[in-house]
């Protein structure tokens, strides 16, 4: 497998910017380095790279495409791109994807995991942008690298795109040490063409990880840990009301979210999932 070379954003705040890239940005020159300095994960779920500037060949004409790599010897998932636009987007519900088995793919359930199962069959480029459920858009990932690494990045560029009718420059390629079967992490690359990067611009890598949980990525297995978290005392916690995540008031994410999703709350977390919430596992282990 050839060395993948990246460029990486080393500044402490890992905070998405919004304000977008301008072309002139997309030629900057920044230091490559080899993608196994990126750092190890640290309780963010994904880290900036590049200084959130993609690596897309701007000077083609850009009409609506997707492309998606066929399978390696190993039977891994590859990268997928594409030029999104509104039309691609489904208008039927998701049909099940329960009988495609990712590189890796295990079954590992445990109550202490939020939504209880390990691993997600994870779509490099979500169904909500182009409705594929192909093997070669689905990677074996955790629930933490889809929910709380790539979904917050699929959400924006869907709402923009819906919003603008514009159109989006998407990739997305897992990276995979040696011959692992289960990816380290997968790197997203976003551009909104029309508004040349105002509306969306990020590089950014999601980390494959689950906390609490040790994941042998050569094969998939996991070992879960026992969760010290006290769940049946009340304690002072932050509610996200829209993605029903149950947070820790110094949580990264809380400082990020909404006003209008907020909601300060003095409860157990028992209480808390009754009522249909899940803990943000980036903040309570």
């Amino acid at each position: 497998m050839k060395k993948l070379i990246i460029t990486i954003f080393t500044a402490v705040s890992m905070v998405l910017c919004l304000s977008g890239c301008s072309s002139a940005e997309q030629t900057t020159s920044i230091q490559s380095v080899s993608v196994e300095d990126i750092p190890a994960y640290t309780n963010s779920p994904y880290v900036v790279i590049n200084e959130n500037v993609p690596d897309f060949d701007l000077s083609k004409k850009q009409d609506s495409y997707q492309i998606y790599s066929d399978l390696d010897d190993l039977g891994r998932t590859l990268d997928a791109e594409a030029c999104l636009s509104k039309d691609m987007m489904p208008t039927e519900e998701r049909n099940s994807i329960s009988s495609i088995h990712p590189s890796g793919w295990h079954s590992i359930q445990d109550d202490s995991i939020p939504g209880g199962s390990l691993y997600n069959r994870c779509h490099l480029i979500a169904y909500q942008l182009t409705g594929v459920n192909d093997e070669r858009n689905l990677i074996t990932g955790t629930r933490y690298l889809n929910v709380e690494g790539m979904l917050p990045f699929e959400e924006m560029v869907a709402d923009y795109i819906r919003e603008t009718d514009n159109h989006v420059l998407y990739r997305v390629t897992p990276y995979y040490e040696g011959d692992n079967l289960v990816a380290s992490g997968v790197f997203m690359e976003a551009y909104s063409l029309e508004d040349k990067g105002d509306g969306i611009c990020f590089h950014v890598y999601c980390y494959n990880v689950m906390p609490s949980v040790k994941i042998d990525y050569k094969t998939g297995d996991a070992v879960i840990e026992n969760s010290n978290t006290d769940t049946q005392t009340q304690k002072d916690y932050i509610l996200n009301i829209k993605s029903k995540k149950i947070h820790l008031p110094e949580c990264n994410g809380v400082q990020t979210m909404s006003d209008k999703n907020k909601k300060e709350v003095h409860a157990s977390i028992d209480e808390l999932q009754q009522e249909g919430y899940s803990i943000c596992s980036n903040c309570i282990h």
